[in-house]
């Protein structure tokens, strides 16, 4: 086999030594120490798959100057003009990175409500958020401006190259690509998809539900009369979930439809699947015609039993498959990218506290089970059985409760989501939200991955920290605690205004101090 050496500078001094995890990898991947044939370590982090998770999370390595290559075994981005939502926690986390502005005019912004099994309630007032809205957005057009994003911050990006196996040791990943070519980096994240190579290489189970059933999708254009079209999805809709026909403007529709059977997803539907399946369901086909894009999902739930294995990680779909419904998908893998990029990179850097790494899976996997959990709850919802129905209708009505509606939407949207911590307020381990601040807005001091102490006491320090936690004394901020430390990723690590417990919280999140 040919195998061709890919040459770059060797890693610096400050970066992280051997991984105390290395001894949990399987022997079959494991490779020698050292040898004639080693690879050098060209990269300190190569990325499999280049979709929303992938280029989001090379850019979040960038800004703390790791050395990251993407490779991504399709040669061009895909064509297809699939809308997706952004929901609010991804949104915010745009704000974080100065990436909002860039990504607003491509998009559509919508209520944030009617999310939870498609009931359409809508959204409670006051959520607690500066950006309490949908944006939809075409896929490739948010998987274009976040690679564009990456590739500016420094990344390297190659199309065209499949991973087909790897190996690691104590010190990096080698993997070898579909032309016989090999790399080696010091770690390796999947972010490859559902049928993730990287996740079948390591042996990581998948435990799960297969699909059940299967839905098509796609967007389409039709003739009939707006009127008729709603008044004849609003009787079918009664007896067939999912189905609709949702309308985009300039007779552009939203389909959705059961199909008649379970198929292969690798393999799109066409048009006249869409016709037959319309008038088996509806009595007619609405006179769709001039497909945007057309797909199938299934009801498929399956959650990885590892986020990692050694110097080996996962994250977005490679960790997690649901149905789309709630749209929680490209949501969830985004949130994974915030959450390991900067713990990643402090490991590579040797600044991570000895099981921050570990941290990710800790955090992350608890947040996918709940997600795979609201997705089995809602496609039940839809079932056209009696039972369901039944259960349907009265949530309906509970929804009506304010509480109730509220705490679903926060579900779906993840601005819920509250990582343990430790104990204290209720805020420890939430996100905050962007408040405002004397400087601004808080979430435009967050662009550059930093930690962030925001002191309303004016008589805390960062310390010996100071050169990876910014410092902001304002004792006008809109907080109701005196002083939080806020992680890269936005969720408040400690609250307080004791500078010992501080010191401690910054030692257990951001490493030893400088000096």
């Amino acid at each position: 086999m040919h195998s061709q050496q890919v040459t770059a500078e060797p890693p610096s001094n400050d970066e992280g030594g051997r991984d105390s995890t290395a001894s949990e990898v399987p022997a079959a991947l494991r490779s020698p120490a050292s040898g004639a044939d080693r690879v050098p370590l060209a990269f300190d982090v190569i990325i499999v798959g280049c979709g929303p998770t992938g280029a989001m999370l090379a850019a979040e390595l960038r800004l703390h100057d790791v050395r990251v290559l993407v490779l991504e075994k399709d040669t061009e981005p895909a064509s297809f003009v699939r809308i997706v939502g952004l929901h609010i926690r991804s949104l915010e986390l745009m704000a974080m990175r100065g990436l909002l502005d860039r990504v607003l005019p491509h998009g559509r912004r919508r209520p944030a409500g009617g999310f939870f099994a498609a009931i359409p309630k809508p959204a409670p007032e006051g959520l607690d958020s500066a950006y309490a809205y949908l944006l939809g957005i075409p896929q490739p057009v948010i998987v274009r401006l976040l690679e564009e994003h990456a590739i500016e911050q420094g990344a390297q990006v190659r199309r065209g190259h499949a991973v087909t196996g790897l190996e690691q040791d104590d010190e990096g990943v080698t993997v070898e690509l579909s032309g016989g070519q090999r790399l080696r980096s010091r770690y390796l994240v999947g972010c490859d998809g559902a049928r993730s190579t990287v996740r079948r290489l390591l042996g990581v189970g998948f435990p799960g539900e297969p699909s059940r059933n299967d839905t098509l999708m796609g967007e389409l254009k039709s003739d009939m009369p707006g009127e008729e079209i709603a008044a004849r999805v609003a009787e079918i809709g009664q007896a067939h979930r999912p189905f609709w026909l949702r309308p985009f403007g300039e007779g552009v529709y939203s389909v959705v439809v059961p199909a008649a059977e379970v198929g292969d997803r690798a393999e799109p539907p066409t048009l006249e699947d869409f016709r037959r399946r319309l008038r088996a369901v509806a009595g007619t086909d609405f006179g769709v015609h001039s497909p945007r894009w057309l797909s199938r999902f299934g009801d498929a739930t399956r959650l990885a039993d590892r986020y990692r294995v050694g110097r080996v990680l996962l994250a977005g779909d490679a960790a997690h498959i649901h149905p789309p419904i709630g749209g929680q998908g490209l949501n969830l893998g985004v949130q994974d990218a915030f959450n390991l990029g900067w713990k990643l990179a402090a490991q590579i850097r040797g600044r991570a506290p000895e099981t921050l790494l570990d941290t990710y899976h800790a955090e992350r996997h608890p947040v996918a089970e709940e997600v795979l959990d609201n997705t089995r709850a809602q496609m039940e919802l839809t079932s056209p059985e009696p039972g369901p129905q039944a259960v349907r209708r009265l949530l309906t009505e509970l929804m009506d409760f304010d509480e109730v509606n509220r705490h679903l939407i926060e579900k779906i949207t993840a601005i819920g989501v509250r990582y343990d911590v430790g104990e204290g307020p209720d805020l420890l381990g939430r996100r905050l939200r962007d408040i405002e601040v004397g400087q601004g807005r808080l979430y435009d001091l967050l662009h550059r991955g930093r930690g962030l102490l925001l002191d309303r006491t004016r008589r805390l320090t960062t310390g010996g920290w100071s050169d990876r936690v910014d410092h902001l004394a304002d004792p006008t901020a809109e907080l109701d605690v005196p002083c939080v430390l806020m992680r890269p990723d936005g969720h408040v690590a400690w609250i307080g205004d004791d500078q010992r417990d501080l010191d401690d919280h910054l030692s257990r999140w951001f490493g030893r101090p400088t000096g």
